[in-house]
């Protein structure tokens, strides 16, 4: 008489560590090299920095779209976690807020903006994914800082992403390392402007996220 056996279970393969750093060193390659000389760096360069064959780079991602991806959705990651730590934070909101600034900033995503600006499927599902988590955290931080009665309330998120995008972006005529000297003493400067109590009303009304989008 045939019995019921439970069938079995395929075990999905986890990758191999090495393989695990290499995609790492790539990403991190690519994206040091995204800033310093802009979205059409070859592939190749971005493998030799990386300390890997092309071969490996292809394996990782089949084209540069797919680096591209990773790239920004691993920026935009990092500024999610410095918006969780910022939450964690158990003291003064606003500076939390500002330690969260900073570290956004660090990470040099208006840099990016090239990238992000060429030839790229901004609607990856991946990318909307990191882009909400990014946006929800940002509004928890400085809803925070603003129920403490310390954020002025004329301000919104994409204020916030809009300037720290422009003020960690380099000037004209330098470039982005030695630019970088700049980007937080001017931060702190904006950030001071967003105390409350406010020393003046700002001309229109706050960016939201939707509006930010939209731009």
């Amino acid at each position: 008489m045939p019995t019921a056996t439970t069938p079995a279970v395929r075990k999905v393969p986890r990758p191999r560590a090495d393989a695990v750093r290499n995609r790492e060193r790539i990403v991190t390659a690519a994206r040091e090299m995204f800033v310093e000389h802009g979205p059409d760096v070859p592939l190749d360069e971005i493998a030799r920095r990386a300390g890997v064959g092309n071969a490996t780079v292809y394996r990782n991602f089949p084209d540069r779209e797919a680096l591209v991806r990773e790239v920004v959705c691993s920026v935009m990651d990092r500024t999610a976690e410095a918006a969780e730590v910022a939450l964690a934070e158990t003291g003064d909101a606003f500076a939390a807020l500002e330690h969260f600034v900073h570290a956004a900033a660090d990470e040099r995503i208006s840099a990016l903006c090239p990238v992000i600006a060429s030839s790229f499927d901004k609607h990856h599902p991946d990318l909307e994914a990191s882009r909400e988590r990014v946006e929800q955290l940002v509004e928890e931080v400085m809803g925070r800082a603003a129920a403490a009665g310390q954020l002025r309330p004329d301000v919104g998120v994409g204020d916030l992403m809009i300037v720290v995008a422009q003020l960690s972006r380099p000037p004209a005529g330098t470039d982005c390392l030695r630019g970088d000297r700049f980007v937080h003493r001017h931060l702190q400067l904006f950030l001071d402007g967003l105390r409350a109590p406010a020393r003046s009303a700002l001309p229109g009304t706050a960016v939201t996220v939707k509006e930010l989008r939209e731009s």
